[in-house]
């Protein structure tokens, strides 16, 4: 069994930092050795680590890789590679596809072409609609990722927006619940208010898209999810949280192995504020909306605070043509995932976040929260899914790197400090130095 030695590594696990080495053994790590310990078996491959941060591989709970059916926009090869290429090794996929993933059949569909064509560890949701809660009873736990909610615009019928169909969804499973919070009466009251100062015009400035989509909908949408699980003693995850006002519905006073209600953030409400519209337009159009800096500041100190649980991309790529026009044509959703991990290790240089917090919002929270079963943690006995990442290498992100199908990200022109190095996916080295193994497929996911 081939044995890989990656040494002199910075090691950044479980809220600690130590140099030292970490032995892989076939698909899994088999020893974590301090500085100067030497392996007990001779290892037929060495990577001098020195200067580097050796990380548990990325887990990013919340993409759309846009297979089945939108393929033109994204599919799971590209996107896959694109992941591994960041540094990330395991994906949950939503089921806003074509077929909806929302029967059990289109689900099995889907799995098998993730095995067919993923070059990172995957599962995918099961979505909700008004009506398809009694199929929940036959979805396994231990390999379905959890329950995709959408309580505000979707693709589709999988707009919940029935009281009866929330409590019964919010009722009739064990899985975990992720939801899309946002209110689309108060979503349609903002558009027809904005629409009448432009004479009804069909299109909006882009900068009216958050105040259409306003932190009044997210919140009283977010709050009706969370009294929702209370009520039930369901399972809830809210997706990507982009006001200071709803952070008021969570609790750090607990660890997070204890909370039955979490939150998490996405990238680009970490990155972005509304002033960038100005910049960036429609690039950085995404639902919920980027809004002003101060919610983005106070969702960085959530992060800190423990208040904000996880941290994802929500990755959504669509072609260029699709994000012209403004505030109500321009589609919503853009390509982060290749430049996910890079992004946060710029804020950990700008002092906003240390590595030791990304590491738990982006790595160990996501396998504790989705029961991931050995993943998530640079331990022994557990998956080698890991990232090497080097710092003080200075690169500006131009087209030409961009993995993803569509070909552009809203980050073009930034300059970014680390480099991802390695890839390991179940040991295997998906992504080295550039190069990605076109051959290589992860495994789907398991949950306790």
């Amino acid at each position: 069994m081939k044995r890989i030695l990656i040494k002199n590594a910075t090691i950044v696990n479980e809220g600690k930092l130590f140099t030292g080495s970490v032995v892989i053994e076939g698909e899994q790590i088999a020893e974590i050795l301090a500085a100067g310990v030497t392996p007990q078996n001779p290892c037929g491959e060495v990577i001098d680590a020195t200067g580097c941060y050796l990380l548990p591989g990325i887990i990013d709970v919340h993409v759309h890789f846009r297979d089945p059916g939108l393929t033109h926009k994204a599919d799971i090869t590209t996107e896959s590679k694109a992941a591994a290429a960041g540094g990330v090794t395991s994906i949950m996929d939503m089921p806003n596809t074509t077929p909806l993933t929302v029967t059990l059949s289109a689900l099995h569909e889907k799995l098998d072409i993730m095995a067919q064509k993923s070059s990172v560890n995957y599962s995918c949701y099961f979505g909700a609609t008004n009506n398809n809660y009694k199929e929940f009873s036959q979805l396994d736990e231990h390999s379905v990722c959890g329950i995709k909610l959408f309580m505000g615009s979707s693709t589709g019928n999988m707009l919940v927006d029935r009281a009866k169909s929330l409590s019964n969804i919010f009722s009739s499973t064990n899985l975990l619940i992720a939801t899309h919070c946002e209110s689309p009466d108060i979503i349609k009251k903002n558009q027809n208010h904005y629409k009448e100062k432009f004479n009804g015009a069909d299109d909006l400035p882009i900068g009216y898209h958050p105040l259409i989509r306003s932190t009044q909908a997210c919140y009283a949408s977010s709050k009706m999810a969370v009294k929702l699980a209370q009520k039930e003693k369901a399972r809830l995850h809210i997706l990507h949280i982009s006001t200071a006002k709803e952070l008021g519905l969570f609790t750090n006073e607990i660890p997070v192995e204890e909370k039955k209600i979490t939150a998490e953030v996405c990238v680009p409400h970490l990155v972005f504020a509304a002033r960038d519209y100005k910049r960036l337009g429609t690039r950085i159009k995404c639902n919920p909306a980027i809004k002003k800096a101060n919610n983005r500041e106070a969702l960085r100190a959530a992060v800190n605070s423990n208040l904000i649980d996880t941290i994802a991309t929500d990755h959504a790529p669509h072609l260029p043509a699709d994000k012209e026009g403004g505030a109500l044509k321009a589609a919503s959703g853009m390509p982060m995932i290749q430049f996910s991990l890079v992004s946060m290790l710029n804020l950990v240089d700008e002092g906003v976040f240390t590595i030791e917090k990304v590491v738990e919002k982006m790595c160990h929270a996501p396998a504790t929260i989705y029961s991931i079963n050995n993943r998530g943690y640079i331990r022994q006995g557990y998956q080698a899914d890991l990232v090497l990442v080097r710092p003080k290498s200075d690169w500006e992100l131009t087209r030409e790197q961009i993995l993803s199908k569509c070909q552009w990200s809203p980050l073009e022109g930034t300059t970014f400090h680390w480099a991802v190095q390695n890839t390991f996916v179940n040991g295997h080295p998906v992504y080295s130095q550039g190069q990605i193994d076109e051959t290589y497929r992860g495994q789907r996911l398991s949950f306790r």
